[in-house]
């Protein structure tokens, strides 16, 4: 729980909200209240919406998650903070955990795997912390930032290489695509959720 609260803390302290006992007063809070939501018609299922808003254009958001591993061993706060210093901004940020239904719909890609039940379990041990991101050349960017799946063969200072454990408990989710990012951002968070 400790730990828990600590990486609470660390990601809160990016919002300016730890600041000010009163919430009115807080400008980093008052400009979050202000920021409009992205909005879509509502009658449109979230994967199709993806792709019409997608529309093979190049994104500047990106999804991630930090990993049930990383959250366990204390890293959450350190790697949002890195994530921070590379540039990047948070348009949506939320601790949460999976089902092991949530958990296989996410990875549904995988499903025909001999590694899918594994995965769908190991994302389920406990809280992950869910972001999108923001940052000129999103996608391509996090995926330097975060390395090789395998630690072991990730490039030095990058965020697998500090603090995942082996291919299966790697520490962090990056999309792979524009269109990934959006279809799993939109699967994490609601639009209201999701700001500009």
């Amino acid at each position: 729980m400790l730990v828990a609260v600590s990486q609470l803390l660390v990601a809160s302290r990016w919002l300016g909200v730890l600041k000010f006992r009163n919430l009115k007063n807080c400008k980093e809070y008052q400009c979050l209240r202000n920021q409009q939501p992205v909005t879509r018609n509502q009658h449109l299922s979230p994967t199709f919406a993806a792709e019409k808003q997608t529309n093979g254009t190049m994104s500047n958001r990106t999804f991630t998650m930090i990993k049930p591993d990383a959250f366990k061993n204390g890293h959450g706060g350190a790697i949002l903070d890195r994530i921070l210093q590379e540039g990047y901004s948070i348009k949506a940020l939320k601790m949460t955990k999976l089902t092991p239904e949530k958990a296989g719909e996410f990875y549904a890609i995988h499903k025909e795997r001999p590694f899918f039940g594994e995965l769908v379990s190991f994302m389920c041990e406990g809280p992950i912390i869910a972001a999108i991101l923001e940052k000129e050349n999103a996608v391509e960017d996090f995926r330097k930032l975060i390395g090789a799946t395998d630690p072991a063969k990730a490039e030095a200072n990058t965020i697998r290489k500090l603090y995942a454990a082996s291919i299966g408990e790697n520490a962090v989710h990056g999309s792979d695509s524009d269109e990934n990012a959006k279809i799993e951002g939109d699967f994490m968070f609601s639009m209201l959720e999701q700001f500009q």
